[in-house]
């Protein structure tokens, strides 16, 4: 399981011009799943995500967690973080996992992270969304659960 987090002021997506998700300040989380992903993967990535001290205290050192800030999740779906562009010009995405498996883990991890305290709101899963953040920092991450990086 892969996923890249932003520090965000505010993010919200949107799908056919309608918003379907948005928070304040928070954590945009774009989440990637491979074949052998199961729930030890969402305990573990949602757990890093909500527990990850990237947030300033007042000290200016970022040394806060989204916990420690009340802060949100905006969770997309973006089975192209395993795409593979390392042969030709078109990346292959056969790592991806098949959507009736992604899904369910897609929404598992959410509500881990709801269970460890923190508010969620979601894309659609599969749809075609328009993403829109202020980065804050900017803070960007990569996190795999398989520790590739």
């Amino acid at each position: 399981m892969r996923a890249v987090i932003q520090r965000v002021k505010n993010a919200s997506v949107k799908v056919n011009s309608e918003t379907v998700g948005s928070i304040g300040t928070g954590l945009l989380v774009f989440l990637g799943i491979t074949h052998d992903d199961n729930s030890k993967d969402c305990e573990w990535i949602s757990d890093k995500i909500i527990n990850l001290r990237i947030f300033e205290d007042e000290n200016d050192k970022m040394n806060l967690s989204l916990k420690d800030i009340s802060g949100n999740v905006l969770l997309i779906s973006q089975f192209t973080l395993y795409g593979d562009a390392r042969k030709g010009r078109r990346p292959s995405y056969s790592d991806a996992a098949d959507p009736k498996m992604a899904e369910p883990l897609y929404e598992e991890c959410g509500t881990m992270m709801e269970k460890l305290g923190v508010a969620v709101s979601y894309g659609i899963f599969g749809a075609d969304m328009k993403v829109e953040l202020l980065n804050d920092g900017p803070v960007t991450l990569l996190l795999d659960s398989k520790k590739n990086f």
